[in-house]
């Protein structure tokens, strides 16, 4: 009851008070396709500089419903306010130019042909329920300038209202004809003196819109596509009363410095003062946050530069976790037969047991594949991206720290403990992830073991490897804590445990992941039900499960009564399952897992670790049955884990790879515990008042550890 009272109190916890953004009569967005903030420039690109001084910036992620958010699939996206898609095709090379096919009968206005089609498949064919031309809809009417602005400025029958192909020298009159106006700035794409002349050229119809914008406007300036199959981030700027220096958020990012492609069209109808159509909408309207360096190249650029960051990401993290993946394979074959030679055999010619330098030089290999992910997430406070071979440095800085973590194990006094390496190493990967959360999940955005923001997926919080890495270290650090004390504490040791980490999951202020914290509750329920050893008889599965409903209950409870710009993922998805537009998110989820499980090396960790388990606990030699039964409260943790993961990982829509990474951290300090069981099978306690013979001990006491069998 106090557990579930301090994590209630904790969740229950908010904000003295909410960011907000200013209010306009006008908005004016002015895109330009492929624009990033390492194109800007006091000199050459004067205006788009000044604006990015005066405004709040962010990085944008550009996410549509097209694998590549080509130039015609970013301005759909920006309409439709949701995932949207022009063309589903894939992309071999450079992005296609957004030319839609226009007609104008009556001079003013425009249709869009291909609208109708585009809005069949956005509808039937995507899990996303998206309308395109939405945006316009929302409002009275619409300027468009350019062919991509006529994609955004589209309503759903193809109808765009004002429509000039190019900005005339004079564009005052223009701009004030509608609340809102949408300028198409041109394409920035290649490389060197092409990609330098379309920025410059995009400044120029910039510095005309801004000589002619009306009176108490907004100007949104965003790059809001890819050029090409490289997905990257783009530029964010918001100019207006109430959007002076800061950072542009929304509470689909939650982390300031970051919003998202359909953020914009929330952003402009709030501005406005317009009713958001939540049901048709999936972005939240952009906020400011202060803290911004006054200078951009200081907010934007050079060490700051996220867009670098997230590039240098995504190569360095496949190929650590396929290395990860392929060293623990290595480490586990290798392991097995010092496993089988650690059995002890029952007559007297049986093979000799492994030579203690092994068992030592297996037992700190397996410590530090324990520790390979809390020493890659560390990794990150060294500013590798920025080297001309990051892959290098951030290998030698995870090296580094799996070495010094091994060593503080190793020569810690205690290390002769059975149950040692599984606490301190399950305490080091709960440590690293805790204070990465209480100080704003730094180190897993855009990090190597963390989330890349140009995914779109998270920004914030606590991403799937870092679940699994905190889960597994929770649930065998309790474990092994639990075996310390009588049989009677063991499930208060474990439910306690789980409560802190309930909450630190839970909490939209640290894991930001109620999803992961429900799976977390349905683990805890099954630990501690078989903490005390047995089976999850009905009485236990009973009670696991009542325990279960009654924290999901009270999380949905907390998170329904938030405004709707506070919910976290579980209250979007219960409040669109109240208004029937749930099954985008499902389908969504759905295929998350498919991709996951097919393209993540993650998805090798966990089959690799669970095909080490089995062996550990199914073979004559494994030893995992007889660590199990010694210590019943162990078998409570890796059960527990595998069940919040499992769960997790379905839910969340990642498949196996918050399970991947658990093993990653379980499974090799698991085996060695399981090893040194074996090599202690033989040991006995003497009977009270039996002393060692002149030849030497008649019985071998095991004075290493606490474990002895009742």
């Amino acid at each position: 009851m106090l557990v579930a009272a301090a994590t209630l109190a904790g969740l229950a916890i908010r904000p003295a008070e909410q960011p907000r953004g200013g209010d306009a009569d006008y908005v004016v967005v002015a895109a330009a396709a492929g624009l990033r903030w390492e194109d800007l420039d006091p000199q050459r690109t004067p205006a788009l500089w000044q604006e990015a001084a005066r405004g709040s910036v962010g990085w944008l992620s550009v996410r549509s419903a097209h694998a590549v958010t080509c130039p015609s699939d970013g301005w759909l996206t920006l309409g439709a306010g949701n995932y949207a898609a022009w063309d589903t095709r894939a992309v071999p090379g450079r992005c296609p130019a957004a030319e839609p096919r226009l007609t104008q009968p009556d001079g003013i206005g425009a249709n869009l042909a291909e609208q109708p089609a585009v809005v069949r498949n956005n509808q039937d064919r995507l899990p996303y329920g998206t309308t395109p031309g939405a945006l316009a809809e929302s409002v009275r009417c619409t300027v468009a300038v350019g062919p991509g602005a006529a994609i955004a400025a589209a309503r759903p029958f193809g109808r765009v209202d004002r429509y000039v192909p190019e900005l005339p020298e004079d564009p005052a009159a223009l701009l004030g004809d509608c609340v809102l106006s949408i300028v198409d700035l041109g394409t920035v794409a290649g490389e060197g003196a092409e990609r330098r002349a379309a920025v410059e050229a995009a400044d120029r119809v910039l510095a005309k819109v801004l000589a002619a914008r009306p009176q108490r406007s907004l100007m949104l300036i965003a790059g809001l596509a890819d050029t090409d199959p490289t997905s990257r981030l783009h530029v964010a700027i918001a100019e207006g009363p109430g959007w002076g220096t800061g950072w542009l958020t929304s509470a689909g990012t939650g982390r300031e410095g970051y919003l998202q492609l359909v953020d914009l069209a929330p952003t402009v109808l709030s501005a406005l003062d317009r009713p958001i159509p939540e049901k048709l909408f999936t972005g939240y309207a952009a906020t400011v946050m202060p803290g911004r360096p006054e200078d951009p190249a200081a907010a934007m650029q050079g060490p700051r530069d996220a867009d670098r960051r997230a590039i240098a990401q995504r190569g360095v993290g496949e190929i650590f976790f396929a290395v990860l993946a392929g060293l623990q394979f290595v480490l586990f074959v290798a392991v097995i037969p010092v496993l089988v030679r650690a059995r002890r055999h029952a007559g007297p010619l049986g093979p000799p047991l492994p030579p203690r330098r092994l068992v030592e030089l297996a037992e700190l290999a397996l410590i530090a594949a324990g520790l390979a992910i809390p020493a890659a997430l560390l990794a990150d406070v060294v500013p590798w991206w920025s080297s001309a071979h990051p892959a290098w440095i951030f290998g030698s800085a995870t090296a580094a720290l799996m070495a010094a973590g091994t060593l503080l194990i190793r020569l810690a006094p205690r290390y002769q403990r059975t149950l040692w390496p599984m606490a301190a190493t399950s305490a080091v990967g709960v440590l690293v992830v805790t204070l990465d959360l209480a100080t704003g999940a730094r180190l897993q955005l855009n990090g190597v073991a963390g989330y890349s923001a140009v995914h779109g997926i998270r920004y914030a919080g606590l991403g799937s490897v870092g679940l699994g890495v905190f889960v597994a270290g929770l649930f065998l650090l309790a474990g092994s804590l639990a075996q310390w004390v009588t049989r009677r504490w063991r499930a208060l040791v474990v439910v306690t445990f789980g409560g802190l980490g309930v909450v630190m999951i839970g909490s939209p202020y640290l894991g930001a992941d109620p999803v992961g914290a429900i799976a977390l509750t349905a683990g805890v329920c099954v630990a501690a039900a078989i903490s005390t050893g047995g089976w999850l008889t009905f009485p236990r599965v009973a009670w696991a499960a009542v325990a279960g409903v009654v924290v999901t209950i009270t999380f949905a409870v907390l998170d329904l009564r938030r405004l709707p710009l506070e919910q976290g993922t579980l209250g979007r998805f219960l409040t669109a399952l109240g208004d029937g537009t749930a099954g985008p998110a499902m389908q969504r989820a759905a295929a998350g897992n498919g991709q996951a499980l097919l393209d993540s090396p993650l998805t090798l960790l966990a089959l690799c670790g669970a095909a080490m388990l089995a062996f550990c606990q199914f073979s004559p030699w494994g030893g995992l049955n007889r660590l199990y039964g010694l210590n019943p409260a162990v078998r409570a943790g890796v059960a527990g884990t595998a069940v919040a993961t499992l769960i997790a990982g379905v839910l969340g829509g990642t498949a196996l790879g918050t399970a991947g990474a658990a093993a990653a951290a379980a499974v090799p300090i698991a085996v060695l515990t399981a090893l040194r069981v074996l090599l202690h099978a033989a040991d006995r306690t003497p009977p009270p008042g039996e002393t060692d013979g002149p030849g030497g001990p008649l019985l071998r006491k095991s004075d290493e550890d606490p474990l002895t069998v009742p």
